[in-house]
């Protein structure tokens, strides 16, 4: 899974970006239009790979992965500018929007005041916009091909028109409906406004700032209903994922923070992506593999090999909990629990599938 940070200047997304990869990139005080992204792969927690693999004691371990995209900030009404971001973020599967919500003198905000109820609304009008861009683009080139005797493609012709018609309304096209072949029609165009988002609200480390971003995430989700917001600060956490890994869940209690950053978004976007992780085990390897939540078994199957879908057999699977509960494999096929599935299976959060195939 591949997920960007975006936001205005001095928003806080490197110092998100650090917290969630562990990494140290200094963080700027000034807005700026140049330089190379930040990227850092990270694994994704498991209690579930762990324990298996203190059963299994695999010569391999291989968690989830998702990789982080940090990058220069948006900037209102240059859309030249914009564009260095959106060629890199096209291709995401999700937008982390960080938000503005402390107050810190030494660090310049490009608008000139904290407002993030006019950050949101900003940055997501670039991204309408440069959708816009994008839709314009493609039904001048339709138009001068048709004058060069070339038809152009009508069902497309007509899926672009009713973008335009909601993004000149200032309407991101995942607030729209559109059939189920209209999506996949959209999908080679890569727009912008059509990839889910987590907004992100970093507060400041004073009690008062906590106060204010929390009133300010219900005031949002009143105005955003279908939103998912976080609330945080980011400085905060930075600070903890740069110390040693026995000395963070302390520094966690002390401040009474339940959980890292990068496990509460991590679990918002496997929810709003829809993904869920199957697992394969043994003595070689005990593995994650992500899928889409309405996968079947044979899909499945390929997302490990070509082979082991070409050559599909049946499904040996069984769910985590009925694992750990038998204790062992043998154990488990002795109480009936591990169950042969077919192609067709829906595969589940936690299911335990060894493939039977033959090529």
């Amino acid at each position: 899974m591949k997920i960007a940070l975006i936001g205005l200047s001095n928003s806080g997304k490197t110092t998100l970006f650090n917290a969630l990869t562990g990494l140290n990139i200094e963080p700027t005080i000034y807005p700026t239009i140049s330089g190379e992204p930040n990227i850092g792969v990270v694994k994704v927690p498991d209690p579930e790979i762990d324990r298996l693999s203190e059963i299994y004691r695999p010569k391999k371990i291989t968690y989830a992965t998702i990789e982080y995209v940090d990058y220069i900030g948006l900037t209102k009404g240059d859309l030249k500018q914009n564009r260095k971001v959106f060629d890199l973020i096209k291709d995401v599967d999700a937008i982390v929007h960080v938000v503005r919500a402390f107050y810190d003198e030494s660090v310049v905000h490009p608008m000139a005041s904290i407002n993030p109820v006019r950050d949101i609304d900003t940055v997501e009008l670039e991204l309408v916009f440069g959708d816009l861009e994008l839709v314009e683009k493609r039904l001048e080139r339709m138009k001068e091909g048709k004058k060069r005797g070339k038809k152009p493609d009508e069902t497309e012709q007509k899926l672009l028109q009713k973008c335009r018609d909601f993004l000149m309304k200032e309407t991101p096209l995942r607030n729209v409906e559109f059939t189920k072949e209209e999506i996949k029609a959209m999908r080679p165009l890569q727009f912008l406004s059509t990839i889910p988002k987590v907004i992100v609200l970093n507060t400041g480390e004073r009690d008062d700032d906590s106060e204010y971003a929390n009133t300010l995430e219900s005031s949002l989700l009143n105005r955003y209903p279908s939103a998912n917001v976080l609330t945080l600060c980011g400085k905060i956490e930075m600070e903890i994922s740069q110390l040693p890994e026995d000395e963070k869940e302390s520094f966690f209690c002390e401040l009474g923070i339940e959980d890292p950053v990068s496990n509460r978004l991590i679990r918002t976007c496997y929810q709003i992506l829809g993904l869920i992780s199957f697992l394969t085990v043994g003595e070689d390897e005990v593995r994650a593999w992500t899928v889409r939540s309405d996968t079947n078994a044979l899909t499945a199957a390929g997302k490990i090999h070509s082979d082991i879908e070409r050559g599909f057999i049946r499904a040996e699977v069984i769910s985590y909990e009925d694992f750990i509960s038998s204790g062992s494999m043998h154990t488990a096929r002795v109480k009936g629990l591990l169950r042969l599935e077919g192609k067709t299976y829906e595969v589940r959060d936690g299911d335990i599938i060894n493939f039977r195939f033959n090529v």
